[in-house]
């Protein structure tokens, strides 16, 4: 059995495998939470190298370009979210559309004096008016109906600011939110890679259905049964997808052993546990022990299959590039 500090060697060995840079804070993890913040720094599967300043010039590429509300065409021109979404969609990130729900994605920033280049700056309650911080009190800004995108002072106190790139924290949540609010990767929405893996075209209607990566689904099945839909756990896990009887019922899934309402049980459960917890490793450790365990301690439970499942899904999910 594999205990805290087992896994943690673990996640040391993941980092060297990814070229993942071992974070310098404290060599010790012994809390759910600070143990889930070291897992995403591991096995996070967001773009990697992406930087605010990455971001920041990639809105740059559309200064002078005409305001025109509910626009997403840049020749035609861009409202305030469409900028934004447009900026991070050019390396390769993709955000929700409306300006509400850009307020709500990666991770929370204090205040504007805690603001990196890259962040969201969201405004009013609720929210009207999004613009991508510059520093130095500077955002970049699609502003009103007459305007054009350009970089102006940050002229009132953000009421939401939100950052996207440039820490693991933020990554985690980025990968974790499901649904009209995901930031994920275009490389895990897409199946390419699923080519010559079980169930392929499954994992990908049942994706799109739910608002989940397809390969996270795919990962998931390979460590749940090894994509064995007659598979039975010792405690009675059932299917493809490794779903309890009773769980299964409260999906809707009347056969475990039919792979196609596994997976759709499955990607129905993993939506609401991304939504739930906004991070993927928690998502995880909730689909393994249960949602209420996670809340119990706080983070990834502290039970040795649990701690040794998320970094498999993961690296299962690194696997499908």
């Amino acid at each position: 059995m594999m205990g805290v500090q087992g896994v943690l060697s673990r996640i040391s060995e993941l980092q060297s495998q990814l070229g993942v840079t071992p974070a310098t804070s404290g060599a010790t993890a012994t809390s759910g939470t600070s143990f889930a913040s070291a897992l995403a720094d591991a096995t996070s599967t967001g773009s990697p190298g992406v930087t605010g300043k990455a971001v920041v010039d990639a809105a740059k590429k559309y200064l002078g370009t005409k305001y025109v509300f509910g626009s997403t065409d840049p020749a035609k021109g861009l409202d305030c979210s469409a900028l934004v979404q447009r900026a991070y969609k050019d390396l390769g990130i993709d955000l929700p559309r409306t300006s509400g729900e850009q307020a709500r994605v990666g991770t929370k920033v204090d205040s504007l004096a805690d603001a990196k280049p890259g962040d969201i700056l969201a405004f009013d309650s609720p929210v009207d008016h999004v613009a991508i911080y510059l520093g130095n009190n500077k955002m970049i800004a699609a502003p009103k109906p007459g305007d054009h995108v350009k970089i102006e002072s940050v002229y009132e106190t953000p009421t939401h600011i939100r950052r996207v790139v440039g820490s693991a924290d933020a990554t985690a949540a980025a990968a974790g939110t499901a649904g009209a609010a995901a930031v994920r990767p275009a490389s895990l929405q897409n199946g390419s890679s699923l080519a010559g893996v079980p169930y392929a075209d499954m994992f990908m209607k049942a994706g799109a259905k739910y608002g989940v990566s397809p390969k996270l689904l795919a990962a998931v099945a390979k460590v749940e049964s090894g994509y064995n839909p007659k598979a039975v756990s010792k405690v009675g896990a059932q299917g493809l997808m490794q779903l309890m009887p009773a769980t299964a019922r409260g999906l809707g899934v009347h056969n475990a052993f039919d792979p196609q309402q596994a997976i759709n049980g499955a990607a129905k459960l993993l939506s609401s546990h991304l939504k739930e917890f906004k991070s993927l490793p928690l998502a995880l450790a909730a689909y393994n022990a249960g949602g209420g365990n996670v809340h119990k301690y706080g983070g990834i439970p502290p039970f040795a299959e649990t701690q040794a499942y998320v970094p498999k899904v993961q690296k299962a999910l690194a696997a499908l590039g």
